[in-house]
């Protein structure tokens, strides 16, 4: 394992390649005139030259894309996006659900179901393929597999501080807490940040018919600390046990004694390197197991 683990993750010459390609992206679904986007790329890439060396791939891609709304005057350039993943999310979900209900290990598929849905990730590519994903998720061992630690936490929890990732795969998140059958509070984004979910995608997957949902104040990609709101630290305080969906999450968290298990899938070398794992590893890690 790699002795990077539990530091934090800095952003290499490579992750402002993939700002840059997002950028281009999230233009293009603003649909801005070819000289105003090129303007609004070039700032950008000035900006990126700027940030200050060591900060996290979150806090730079939360900042790049805070400029793209900003810029655009379009508040959720993801929009359609994000509803068009949730749609299709819930057309598998009675499939899965029935999957569920089939298997001798209900908690470990649901867990790995959460993971498959973390494929929906416009940040890292434009395109995914969810039942590809659910099905290589199923099959693959986790490269580091702290699941025995999780079922044990979840069972010795009163309640559970679940922090969401991307819109769509709130679907299979669901589908994860009507497995866990304890309290669950599920914290969304407190504004557009590229595809991650929002109050209104949350309730879209029928999150608000299995847990409670709150925001975390912040229009960030992953959990920024220090720009969320008071209300949202005070919980995160006082977690017993959060699940941390998402490599931003992981990101912007690694390294906080926080009782977090992380669930993600490595969609990026940056990651894969600071871990110690391959590329397209998936991972359900609790820093303090052993």
């Amino acid at each position: 394992m790699s002795s990077n683990r539990h530091h934090p993750v800095q952003a290499k010459p490579v992750c402002d390649q993939c700002f840059m390609r997002q950028a281009g992206d999230a233009a293009s679904r603003c649909s801005l005139p070819a000289d105003q986007k090129e303007a609004l790329l070039k700032r950008i890439e000035t900006e990126l030259v700027q940030f200050p060396i060591g900060s996290t791939p979150p806090v730079r891609a939360s900042h790049v894309h805070a400029l793209i709304r900003q810029f655009s005057g379009n508040p959720d350039p993801y929009l359609q996006a994000k509803h068009e993943s949730t749609e299709h999310a819930l057309s598998l979900y009675p499939r899965l659900k029935q999957m569920l209900s089939e298997t001798d290990d209900p908690l470990d598929m649901a867990v790995r179901l959460a993971i498959a849905g973390n494929i929906i990730d416009l940040g890292v590519a434009s395109e995914y393929d969810l039942e590809a994903s659910i099905e290589r998720v199923l099959r693959i061992t986790p490269a580091i597999n702290h699941m025995k630690q999780l079922k044990q936490a979840i069972e010795e929890a009163s309640s559970i501080l679940y922090l969401a990732d991307n819109a769509g795969e709130t679907v299979m998140d669901r589908l994860l807490i009507e497995t866990i059958k304890k309290p669950v509070t599920y914290v969304v984004k407190g504004g557009p940040a590229v595809n991650d979910a929002t109050l209104e995608d949350a309730i879209a997957a029928g999150i608000d018919r299995v847990a409670e949902i709150t925001d975390n104040g912040a229009a960030t990609l992953g959990t920024l600390l220090d720009q969320c709101s008071e209300q949202f630290i005070e919980r995160y305080n006082r977690a017993e046990l959060i699940i941390a969906k998402g490599m931003a999450n992981y990101e912007g968290l690694t390294g906080n004694d926080a009782p977090i298990f992380f669930l993600f899938q490595v969609k990026c070398g940056v990651i894969g390197e600071h871990i110690g794992v391959p590329e397209k590893s998936i991972i359900i890690l609790n820093e303090t197991a052993k």
